[in-house]
């Protein structure tokens, strides 16, 4: 989810809750202690030098059971970031204390934001020695008349 989307929901709802994958929800009196962006300058394991930008929003849980968020001060904290950082329109990661620090990604259902799951991915498979996954083709879906060519992906 972009910084943008983020925002219109915000200005659409009256309430924030923040869904865990587990199911869980983060507590009602978190916080949002930092809105900014993280840039990650790094070589991929085939040597390709690589650049990734992504606003990053940090959700902790403090011992004040009396505080709730509401979506016009966390709107209030993104305008600030943007006009004082430069924040673009890039997609969101949040981090929150788990066991240890916890990435998620970003998503909204409708009522709540969802935190979503993130992967690991080998960015050079081809330079790795790693297969590519071949398509999966129902034997029921080829005609009588279809004819498997080389790299046509049927055989």
């Amino acid at each position: 989810m972009k910084l943008s989307q983020v925002k219109s929901i915000l200005n659409n709802v009256k309430t924030l809750a923040f869904q865990l994958p587990d199911g869980s929800l983060v507590p009602n009196n978190f916080h949002v202690t930092e809105v900014g962006k993280i840039t990650k300058h790094f070589i991929d394991c085939g040597g390709t030098v690589r650049k990734e930008d992504v606003i990053n929003f940090q959700l902790w849980s403090a011992a004040d059971y009396d505080h709730r968020l509401h979506p016009e001060k966390l709107l209030h904290i993104i305008e600030l970031s943007e006009k004082i950082i430069g924040l673009d329109d890039l997609e969101i990661e949040v981090e929150f204390q788990g066991v240890t620090i916890q990435k998620f990604g970003l998503d909204h259902d409708g009522i709540q934001f969802l935190l979503t799951t993130k992967q690991t991915d080998c960015l050079a498979k081809d330079s790795c020695g790693i297969p590519v996954e071949k398509t999966k083709i129902e034997l029921s879906n080829i005609t009588e008349n279809a004819v498997c060519t080389p790299g046509g992906g049927c055989c």
